[in-house]
């Protein structure tokens, strides 16, 4: 059975189909390193707390990381950033690699398909996202899958849009980038990321307020509402600043790529918008009223968000993984119908 992973900046999420439903799974994609102690080693496993001991360190993995992050007055550390493998953390792939085998597990048979997500290189900074999806690729076979990238914006298509037939533009706000994709009958026209996200957002705030970033997070995570009409000079309120700042700019740069691309005039597009940074209350009629304001050469029938934007990613992972292992077994039955035949 075909799995989706979705290899996000802050989290990492699995789909998979276990009969008429989709379960998912996920982790914090993030750690915090405390020094060893006999009773500490004790209590994190009594705990189920995800951990690793290497010398005299003790990584908490995952979803804990941050609740003992704020516990102690400390950062959490990223095995990505940007969208993509840290290359200032030293510990970043055995890290991602753990949290990788807590949300996918064992393949359930040899050779398992499973797409999982990869960002566009993005178009504001030079970057290239080929050895991070080389790297996880690696991880993922060494872990008894035959892994499949697709990128991240396609994924939304995937997941969002099967209802216009694969036809629309699919954004996935994360936190390390912002993925876009124009797909036209499930043939992309323009895919491109850039290199702001939540983590910008909550980097920008925390800067602002001078507060902790991983407070911003939790505060952000917690019950957020983009209204601008509360916390004037907090931390919600520069959250809203930085939020409208990074929508201009992401339509900005849709507009532009869409100019260089020579995308036709006379599309009728619906906007579907998803990720785990669009989550906050408000979000998709802010777009919705940004991208109005904007001068998109295309017409936009409609713009909604995810009804899972946590998920969406992950989910048009497994809508690719299911439909190429459907084809797979297609053509194996045409094949052995046609060795019988030829008997």
């Amino acid at each position: 059975m075909a799995q989706g992973l979705d290899v996000g900046t802050m989290n990492i999420l699995s789909a998979r189909q276990d009969g008429s439903e989709t379960v998912f799974v996920q982790q914090r994609n993030s750690f915090v390193e405390i020094d060893y102690s006999d009773m500490a080693e004790q209590m994190l496993s009594r705990s189920d707390v995800l951990h690793i001991r290497k010398d005299d360190q003790v990584y908490i993995v995952g979803d804990d990381a941050l609740n003992f992050a704020n516990i102690f007055n400390e950062e959490t550390r990223r095995p990505m950033q940007s969208g993509i493998l840290s290359s200032d953390e030293q510990s970043a792939i055995p890290m991602i690699k753990l949290i990788a085998e807590q949300v996918v597990g064992q393949p359930k048979h040899n050779d398992e398909l499973l797409f999982f997500s990869v960002p566009a290189d993005p178009i504001d900074a030079d970057v290239s996202t080929l050895y991070h999806q080389k790297t996880i690729e690696s991880l993922l076979t060494d872990m008894g899958y035959t892994p499949e990238p697709i990128n991240e914006g396609m994924a939304v298509i995937y997941s969002e849009l099967a209802n216009r037939e694969f036809t629309g533009l699919g954004i996935s706000f994360g936190a390390g980038m912002t993925n876009v994709c124009l797909s036209y009958y499930a043939v992309p026209v323009m895919k491109f990321s850039i290199a702001r996200g939540g983590d910008w957002v909550d980097e920008q705030a925390a800067k602002a307020t001078g507060t902790p970033v991983d407070k911003v997070t939790s505060r952000k995570e917690e019950d957020f509402s983009l209204d601008f009409e509360t916390d004037v000079g907090g931390i919600e309120g520069a959250l809203s600043i930085y939020y409208d700042n990074l929508l201009d700019y992401v339509i900005e740069n849709i507009i532009k790529e869409v100019d260089e691309e020579d995308v036709e005039e006379d599309l009728d597009v619906p906007v579907v918008v998803t990720g785990g940074t669009s989550s906050p209350d408000g979000f998709e009629e802010l777009f919705e009223e940004r991208l109005t304001e904007s001068q998109i050469p295309f017409s936009i029938s409609d713009v909604r968000q995810a009804d899972n934007p946590l998920y969406s990613v992950a989910q048009g992972a497994l809508v690719a993984a299911r439909s190429e292992e459907q084809r797979a077994a297609q053509n194996q039955s045409t094949e052995e119908a046609a060795e019988v035949e030829n008997e």
